[in-house]
């Protein structure tokens, strides 16, 4: 007995839906998103900077706002990618009305607008608020380092610089001696006529390569320059003060800070504002993107970034983010031990701040066997071992790692597209954008 199956209507010409909308369902996250950018979005920036008439109209700068937030959060971060979904999918021709954009048009939107587009960050985080995805009563803050667009193998430290200098000025000088030899035979050989003053191709490639490595070498300079300026001053500063206390500091003065940079200081060819990181996975040229979460429903209050290992000096400006974002301060806030210092310890009792901050690195912060040596260190500790198996810090993985989780794992985020700080910090507000809008639709 034969098997009868549904007929396969390949080469059977369809009627398409008569509107767009129809592409996908109501409860669509794509129907979601296009509304909320239409309606709730002020995108005056971006619509402004299209003044004149001339030309080929451009595509509607709110489509292109909804498209590239919707790509966000589906995990799609190339242009390229995204244009291939715009031809590809139903969800994605939803929101470009089937005229879809090419790649490079995509590209310089994203560009021309970094600024703006990180703008709405602080506008979707204001509309999770009013949704009541906020309560601010616990927020937990971390830092998790993401690969930069460069590779670390196009790194070099100052020391090696040096040598690759002296390296390449010699073999350079070697090659311009052996031309001007060989321009010397021609002349005899050919005459004084004929051309072939023009340096080989090798020659200049050569030369290229050691005006780049020249300028990293005077950027480590510049850079270990102002270190040296604004040490010697703090330590002015403080010596100025404890004088005018009528306090002087014991022993001998201290040297005065270095202005050259150290041998290991490292600079890199690709994008130069990267840093060697340590990560769990070993060491990475990247970013430190940071991300204060709310316990609430994993809101992301205050975000970040640096190129700096240490996550010390990120809790101040995230605490400022917060209170300038949504006017007021959390009533707790809890972090690792990459945040344990004095000086943030002070800023959270200055500010009525509710702490639990590991004061150590320790499977269980309050068992670390290091004495800590600052007063509020010791509170804090002396804290969380009061508390044990209670205390808030239990709270700060369950909250701000799953983010994290969510960003890296699930929408496949594990390296900038863009390279520089600037473009960087914008790229990380908007995949924080993306993570509070998917939090937004869920709750919707």
């Amino acid at each position: 007995m034969s098997k009868h199956f549904r007929p396969w209507k390949i080469d059977e010409a369809q009627l398409l839906p008569a509107c767009v909308q129809d592409y996908v369902g109501k409860d669509h996250l794509a129907r979601f998103v296009v509304a909320l950018v239409r309606e709730s979005l002020d995108l005056g920036r971006i619509v402004a900077s299209y003044a004149s008439s001339l030309g080929q109209p451009p595509y509607h700068a709110v489509m292109m706002v909804a498209l590239l937030l919707y790509a966000y959060c589906c995990g799609i971060y190339s242009s390229r990618r995204i244009a291939k979904a715009c031809r590809e999918r139903v969800d994605f021709m939803l929101i470009v009305a089937n005229d879809a954009p090419d790649f490079r048009t995509i590209s310089d939107f994203r560009k021309r607008h970094l600024d703006a587009l990180s703008g709405l960050f602080v506008q979707v985080l204001q509309l999770c608020r009013r949704a009541g995805l906020i309560k601010l009563g616990h927020v937990a803050l971390d830092g998790t380092k993401i690969k930069a667009n460069a590779s670390k193998h196009k790194a070099m430290s100052y020391a090696r610089l040096q040598q690759r200098e002296a390296e390449l000025q010699a073999e350079v000088d070697r090659w311009l001696a052996a031309a001007e030899a060989a321009d010397a035979e021609e002349d005899k050989l050919y005459g004084r006529d004929k051309r072939g003053e023009e340096m080989p191709d090798w020659i200049a490639d050569k030369e290229k390569r050691l005006e780049k490595i020249r300028e990293a070498k005077a950027a480590l300079e510049a850079e270990a320059k102002a270190a040296a300026a604004a040490k010697a001053k703090a330590a002015r500063e403080a010596e100025a003060k404890r004088r005018a206390q009528g306090r002087r500091k014991p022993g001998k003065p201290a040297a005065p800070p270095r202005a050259e940079p150290e041998a290991k200081a490292q600079r890199n060819f690709t994008d130069p504002d990267s840093r060697i990181l340590k990560s769990k996975d070993g060491y990475i040229q990247g970013y430190n993107a940071q991300a204060a979460v709310d316990g609430q429903a994993q809101i992301i209050v205050a975000q970040g970034l640096t190129n700096s290992q240490s996550d010390q000096d990120q809790l101040t400006p995230r605490l400022d983010d917060i209170e300038a974002d949504l006017g007021v301060r959390p009533d707790e806030l809890s972090a690792d031990a990459g945040f344990a210092s004095e000086a943030n310890f002070a800023v959270l009792v200055a500010r009525d701040v509710e702490g639990y901050i590991a004061t150590a690195r320790a499977k269980h912060p309050a068992n670390t066997k290091r004495t800590p040596t600052g007063v509020l260190t010791r509170a804090m500790r002396a804290k969380l071992r009061r508390a044990g198996w209670r205390s808030r810090y239990r709270l700060r993985k369950q909250i701000v790692e799953p983010v994290f989780g969510q960003i890296k794992q699930a929408r496949g985020f594990r390296q900038f597209l863009l390279r520089g700080m600037e473009k960087v910090r914008a790229e990380w507000a908007m995949i924080c954008t993306a993570h509070n809008l998917l939090k937004l639709a869920k709750a919707a």
